[in-house]
């Protein structure tokens, strides 16, 4: 390995590990880097284990610092929710409410009794109340779109609130195990907030099957998925080059396809990952590994 390294440095291949001949032990790989705050003058917590091992982890913590705290992560939710309703009512409202040939002055103000060479202005073009709900009771598809929104906004509306809580928790973690006032997260940096976190492991043990964390476990965990989605594609495992008749090679990634190929791989119910932090069990034996490759 030392000798092909010396070789070529600079374009390494990925080396395929050989199949284990027996499944993983159980609970390889299982653990979580913050489980558990046990007794003591620094417990803050208890009796919520569940609520720790779902919120309580690197990417969490990260995204919290990075969002500036919890003030900032509920005013950002609440932003967007806003901001989507906005875009759906003024959208119908573009759709149903507007006289287009009046606002374009494709044919004559006759609404109110002005002459024609009268400057037209925006409540001119606007219908009344009554004639705009009546459109919008006469389009049945826009109807159904708008049902549609209402099903995404709920869904957004809950997904918020359960990352609220999570956020909530991490928020009391800041405050009482590692020792930073929420006003005051702004003034560090994520290197001093990850120094406090590896001397907490030292005082008292978050990670119970490893004594010692280093900064490297830390960043796997933030960047576990993405790791993953670039080994994917540096092996041409995902669809994202085409050749295209007289352009050429390129490359073609959305911000929709990079959500569904982390739906499918990461985050969706048939995903290779069973949390944020450690394969399915039947991922990782290889007998199991044709069949799943085959469902996917």
């Amino acid at each position: 390995m030392a000798e092909q390294g010396e070789k070529d440095p600079e374009n390494r291949e990925y080396q395929r590990l050989e199949d284990c001949e027996e499944d993983s032990p159980p609970g390889e790989d299982e653990e979580e880097l913050l489980l558990h705050v046990t007794e003591g003058p620094t417990e803050w917590h208890r009796g919520v284990h569940h609520t720790l091992t779902s919120s309580l982890t690197p990417p969490y913590i990260y995204h919290f610092h990075q969002r500036n705290g919890f003030a900032c992560v509920v005013l950002s939710d609440v932003l967007e929710l806003v901001q989507f309703l906005f875009v759906v009512t003024f959208s119908t409202f573009l759709l149903c409410c507007v006289d287009y040939d009046v606002l374009f002055a494709t044919r004559p103000l006759n609404q109110s009794h002005v002459p024609e060479h009268t400057k037209v202005t925006l409540p001119d073009a606007v219908l009344p109340a009554p004639q705009c709900a009546r459109r919008l009771r006469g389009s049945g598809w826009l109807l159904f779109l708008l049902v549609l929104a209402g099903m995404v906004w709920l869904c957004r509306l809950v997904t918020a609130l359960r990352r609220l809580v999570g956020y909530w928790e991490i928020r009391s973690f800041y405050i009482r195990a590692l020792g930073i006032p929420a006003d005051e997260l702004c003034n560090h940096s994520w290197q001093s907030v990850q120094a406090r976190l590896l001397a907490l492991q030292r005082r008292q043990p978050l990670c119970v099957p490893r004594r010692e964390l280093t900064e490297l476990d830390i960043h796997h965990r933030i960047l576990r998925f993405r790791n993953y989605t670039v080994a994917l594609v540096n092996k041409s495992l995902l669809p994202v080059r085409f050749h295209l008749p007289l352009l050429g090679p390129v490359v073609f990634l959305t911000r929709g396809l990079q959500f569904n190929l982390e739906l499918l791989l990461f985050r969706g119910p048939a995903a290779l990952f069973q949390n944020t932090w450690s394969l399915r069990p039947q991922v990782k034996r290889p007998g199991t590994r044709r069949a799943l490759a085959q469902g996917l």
